[in-house]
């Protein structure tokens, strides 16, 4: 005959003490507690089903309590009658408990976290912006293997919806490489945000929309003197003329970069991977004076309304065009460069070289050599001054007479 086992008592469970070896504290019908040299307490459940011997855990004691433990054992034994594997049971328990709590924004972080290391600084911030403002907030709490392919679309079109088309497919582009990622890594098994290349209207190649005619120029830097909207939005228009520099580059301008004795803003440009100077002229810096009155303890020129922490937003300066009733096709952020490019060769007849260095553009000396940041610097610094002086005069509507192509 078996031995009839007793069952424990708490005071047995309480006051098992550990030994050299692991040991089983035997409570009958399959339950045991095993107590090892460390002195853990786990509860364990023997059974047999479908001809082969498992074992079950219960966790550890104090966690499980004895009683805790018999309620188990008890539940897991219906099971095994109605031949159904509690083992199974746990397992996907399990799962669906891991597969709640792997949420988009969880496995977002994850992937970004592993491509970082071979972004740009300007590339991090970018994702991480677009995705904290545009993506997180939508479905970041909501787990990654419910996420249907009709709320990817809606969040794109959304974003489309407010006119900046690019950054809806680049958010686009990230959600399919980020779905990809939990594809790859069997956190979901099918990838909704995967073949949707016609949902935007296609971007139209070619040059930015903008403004060459000079009189039709004066006329928009009117407008702009006259824009009721935010003061640091206003100055950063009245300076986009000036400068011609690409947009980004105008909305991160740093304080530090700003040197009112020498009349420059020296900056570092990632496109290119180039250092670039551009003169201040006399006007330049009466505005970026008034500026540093409201901003100059702050980080960057132009900060964000919202936290100035963070530069003022790419969607702020076409938001103030479009209030000045010009279209996307009449006019863009991006068409200052334009503008300044065609009328200074066009209409005050400066070398191009000069121009093009201007513009940031990669120009070459006779010898094929690339041109280093301080090339020209003087002559430019006069082109810089000659064009705010001329853009005065179109504000008033003055007739420029064009000068000499060596001029400047």
């Amino acid at each position: 005959m078996r031995k009839r086992v007793l069952p424990l008592t708490d005071l047995q469970v309480q006051r098992a003490k550990p030994k050299e070896k692991d040991y089983k504290l035997s409570d009958g019908r399959g339950l045991y507690l095993l107590i090892t040299p460390k002195g853990g307490k786990h509860w364990r459940f023997d059974y047999t089903i479908s001809g082969k011997r498992k074992t079950l855990a219960f966790k550890s004691y104090p966690e499980i309590s004895l009683a805790e433990a018999r309620q188990r054992r008890e539940d897991a034994r219906k099971l095994i009658a109605s031949d159904v594997d509690p083992s199974e049971i746990i397992k996907a328990q399990k799962q669906v408990q891991e597969t709640s709590a792997m949420t988009f924004e969880v496995v977002a972080r994850e992937w970004f976290s592993k491509n970082a290391p071979v972004w740009s600084d300007s590339h991090i911030k970018t994702i991480k912006s677009r995705l904290e403002r545009d993506v997180y907030p939508v479905i970041g709490n909501r787990p990654i293997a419910e996420i249907e392919r009709a709320e990817i679309k809606n969040i794109i079109l959304t974003v489309g919806a407010r006119g900046v088309i690019e950054t809806a497919d680049r958010i686009k582009t990230y959600r399919n490489q980020i779905f990809r990622y939990a594809l790859n890594c069997e956190y979901i098994k099918v990838n909704p945000a995967s073949d949707l290349k016609d949902l935007l209207p296609k971007r139209v190649a070619g040059n930015h929309a903008a403004i060459t005619d000079p009189t039709q120029v004066g006329k928009l830097l009117r407008a702009i003197d006259g824009f009721e909207g935010s003061f640091i939005v206003k100055k950063a228009l009245q300076l986009a003329p000036m400068f011609f520099v690409r947009p980004g580059e105008l909305r991160k301008a740093e304080w530090s970069q700003i040197n009112f004795e020498t009349g420059e803003w020296r900056f570092f440009i990632t496109k290119t991977k180039t250092d670039h100077i551009v003169p201040l002229a006399r006007q330049a810096i009466t505005i970026l004076q008034e500026l540093h009155k409201l901003t100059g303890n702050d980080k960057y020129v132009f900060p964000c309304h919202r936290s100035k922490e963070r530069p003022m937003s790419e969607n702020a300066l076409i938001a103030a065009l479009r209030r000045m009733a010009y279209t996307k096709d009449e006019m863009t952020p991006h068409g200052f460069r334009a503008t300044a490019r065609t009328i200074l060769d066009e209409v005050l007849q400066v070398r191009v070289d000069y121009i093009e260095l201007q513009l940031a553009h990669a120009v070459k000396d006779a010898n094929g050599r690339a041109y280093n940041r301080t090339t020209h610097l003087e002559e430019r610094k006069k082109m810089m001054q000659l064009w705010a002086d001329y853009l005065d005069g179109l504000k008033i509507g003055a007739k420029v007479i064009p000068l000499k192509r060596d001029a400047a």
